[in-house]
């Protein structure tokens, strides 16, 4: 999985109908700068109102994932994102002339191969991955839907199907990298069953829905005139049914498991609304939207409780900073350079990382016999790794100096001891405002918090 954030090298349009609002419109896929997520506008409305591609968003899952805000709604997103999350995409704006992305033939592969045709452009900043940090689980029993997520450094998702059909047996499909998406995944269509088209019709879906961008399973006997009819809401001059098959119009799957390889697609679109890219072990028994919906938003909820947001710390990696690189950013010197890397850095957060060893001189004096890392000394090293945040925030670091002028809501956890590694992280809080910030700072030894702070740094101009 990639460690850098990625937007697309140019903009690229796709043009068709939606698959249940049957409304024809071009979607256009443009670049968007780090940290901007994904997120739809809908040109042809007034203002052009931005809508968050978020969980809190969803308004509606009748076949669909349906999400609005500002007052715009945006149909059936899942194809799309599910597209954006396979390319490990990260940062795009998603212009839409229209209620609903075009259906294509049903899956994502032509949006996948127009991603592809804009080519990515990595940028300058690490991606903001979520690691699920113990077992989420949901279940329906009115479905017989259940579904988990489990603690993994890697993203793999398992889902099975049934449909107690005579057509479709019990399907299974998994996905281990998300880079075989393009080759597994992407092109495997969505499905409807015979029974459900009247319905869905009545419903007032499907309006763009035909055998060319949908699967539809034959599961029960097709009666004398019933073709007929049913090439009139298909908009077909003639449909057939092949009962070797049991599929209309005798569509050709493109995998013997395609339409378990589609739940899974829709699956990685719909938990893209979490709003992060995730780390975990997705299993998913007769998954559906509402179900992948509600997963997403326990998820979610585990990310605002904090649990998770714990910054990871491998030294095996090269740093973004090491301490010559820090020494050329911080004026600090010997006793008061007190961070050793910089292992995460975009344009809001910064992650730093103190080795604390029995050698510090303040170990001397500050409780001999029972050495503890003072908290001043704590809340220094916080001060300086946020001070790398504030410098690199701006374009001649070398002409200002950062200092701390306020401090709140300062406690400390625990003790910290001489063979400790300690993992800052500052992220802004505001934006700056005449070289005034605000950020809050967080320390970490061994996953356990031992001290947080909220601070107001200033950049001052070298006379």
């Amino acid at each position: 999985m990639n460690e850098k954030q990625q937007t697309i090298a140019k903009s690229v349009s796709v043009t068709g109908v939606g698959l249940h609002t049957g409304v024809v419109a071009t979607m256009t896929f443009v670049p968007a700068p780090a940290n901007h997520g994904y997120k739809f506008q809908r040109v042809d409305l007034p203002g052009q109102p931005i809508v968050d591609a978020d969980v809190d968003n969803v308004v509606d899952l009748s076949r669909g994932t349906t999400i609005e805000q500002n007052g715009a709604r945006v149909h059936t997103v899942e194809h799309t994102l599910a597209a954006l999350v396979g390319l490990q995409i990260d940062n795009v704006l998603i212009q839409l002339d229209g209620p609903e992305p075009p259906i294509m033939d049903g899956s994502s592969i032509k949006f996948v191969d127009a991603l592809i045709d804009a080519g990515t452009e990595e940028q300058n900043a690490y991606r903001n991955y979520f690691e699920v940090p113990e077992y989420v689980h949901y279940k329906n029993p009115d479905t017989s839907t259940e579904m988990v997520a489990l603690p993994l450094s890697d993203y793999r998702l398992t889902v099975m199907v049934d449909y107690n059909s005579t057509v479709i047996s019990s399907q299974h499909a998994s996905l281990n990298d998300i880079t075989l998406f393009k080759d597994d995944i992407a092109s495997c269509r969505t499905f409807v069953f015979l029974h459900e088209l009247e319905a869905l019709y009545k419903q007032n879906l499907i309006k763009g829905g035909d055998v060319t961008n949908a699967i539809v399973i034959v599961d029960r006997e097709v009666k004398d005139g019933e073709l007929d009819h049913l090439s009139q809401l298909l908009n077909k001059p003639k449909v057939s049914v092949d009962k070797s098959n049991g599929i209309l119009n005798n569509v050709e799957l493109h995998y013997p498991n395609e339409m378990a390889r589609h739940k899974l697609l829709d699956l990685i679109g719909d938990l893209a609304l979490i709003g992060r890219p995730i780390k975990a072990q997705i299993l998913a028994a007769r998954p559906g939207h509402a179900a992948n919906v509600a997963l997403a938003k326990k998820i979610k909820k585990l990310i605002k409780s904090g649990k998770g947001n714990i910054p990871q710390y491998d030294p095996n990696k090269a740093p973004v900073f090491d301490i010559n690189q820090i020494g050329e950013l911080l004026a600090h010197r010997y006793p008061f350079q007190m961070i050793d890397k910089i292992i995460a850095l975009d344009e809001n957060s910064v992650v730093g990382v103190k080795n604390v060893t029995i050698n510090e001189e303040y170990f001397v004096g500050h409780f001999p016999g029972n050495p503890v890392m003072p908290g001043v000394l704590q809340l220094e090293a916080m001060a300086q790794t946020g001070g790398i945040l504030v410098l690199t925030s701006v374009p001649d670091p070398d002409n200002y100096w950062p200092y701390l002028i306020g401090i709140d809501a300062c406690r400390f956890r625990r003790n910290v001891f001489p063979g400790d590694t300690v993992i800052f992280k500052c992220e802004f809080t505001s934006p700056m405002k005449r070289g005034i910030v605000k950020m809050s700072g967080r320390g970490y030894v061994a996953g356990q918090l031992v001290c947080e702070a909220d601070m107001i740094a200033s950049l001052v101009k070298k006379k």
